[in-house]
């Protein structure tokens, strides 16, 4: 009896961590395509670089939830470590972003955004199918 309970609630906490590292790559690409427009609105408005500026900030942490969901499933709930990995080299790829884009470098900065952008939509598609 007791080893299905431990059973039953290994179960509950792995989809729990599975579903908080699905919401954490949700919002990681929310906000990735929020800053494809507000890199539009730098370009055409007087208040487009404020918004970038901020949204910089809110992907970042996106990027660093994200990491945290997948240790959380992994981890605990006893999934892959694949995630980890993947959110891992993410976070470096936002860290990157984020030097270029204070740096001025537009011609990797676009690209780079373009790329993570793609990354972060496998990343949710493969999530899914799991």
């Amino acid at each position: 009896m007791a080893t299905q309970v431990t059973a039953t609630t290994a179960t509950a906490d792995g989809r729990r961590g599975s579903s908080f590292l699905q919401i954490a790559i949700v919002l990681q690409t929310l906000t990735i395509f929020l800053q494809a427009v507000s890199a539009g609105l730098l370009l055409t408005s007087s208040y487009g670089e404020t918004l970038h500026s901020v949204g910089a900030r809110v992907m970042y942490g996106a990027s660093m939830l994200y990491v945290l969901a997948a240790v959380l499933a992994w981890k605990p709930g006893g999934g892959s470590a694949r995630p980890v990995w993947h959110a891992s080299g993410f976070l470096v790829l936002a860290s990157i972003q984020v030097v270029l884009g204070i740096a001025h470098v537009p011609s990797v900065h676009l690209p780079l955004g373009v790329l993570m952008f793609g990354l972060s939509v496998l990343a949710l598609v493969g999530h899914r199918g799991r």
